[in-house]
């Protein structure tokens, strides 16, 4: 016991600690029992054909252009808005389809949309044409 006053408390939680994480007495031990034999599983699984009229048989779909990309809209005339005003309003009208390339040939990339204005575009504006159709726009950067 005079030892156990000489330690300062952390000295005890380690000392404590230790006897706790030291092995225990021995235990008696039980003899081996032989292992379950090892069991196979077997999955089997059946197809059935699908009934007649089902549509999931490997026939072609339809070839038919979709309702969106059949409609014909009046394509709107956006030279000399900028760049992003055009696409928005491109896109408010259906036109979902766009490109844009610079105007001077210089092959830039147009990174800040409102910094450019629409000098030209294809197809012309006025053309009733189907809103899968795939809109041009050339622009210049402001001040150009």
């Amino acid at each position: 016991m005079h030892l156990a006053r000489a330690l300062t408390p952390a000295a005890l939680l380690i000392a404590a600690t230790a006897a706790a994480c030291s092995p225990a007495a021995p235990s008696t031990t039980t003899p081996a029992t032989t292992p379950a034999p090892a069991v196979t599983v077997t999955a089997t699984t059946t197809t059935t054909p699908p009934p007649s009229g089902d549509l999931t048989t490997d026939q072609p779909e339809s070839t038919a252009p979709s309702r969106r990309s059949a409609q014909r809209v009046r394509l709107p005339d956006v030279v000399g808005m900028n760049l992003q005003a055009a696409q928005d309003h491109l896109q408010a009208t259906g036109f979902y389809i766009l490109n844009d390339k610079d105007a001077t040939g210089q092959g830039r990339l147009q990174v800040l949309d409102r910094n450019w204005v629409v000098v030209r575009q294809t197809p012309a504006a006025g053309k009733r044409v189907p809103t899968s159709t795939l809109i041009t726009l050339y622009a210049k950067k402001l001040g150009e």
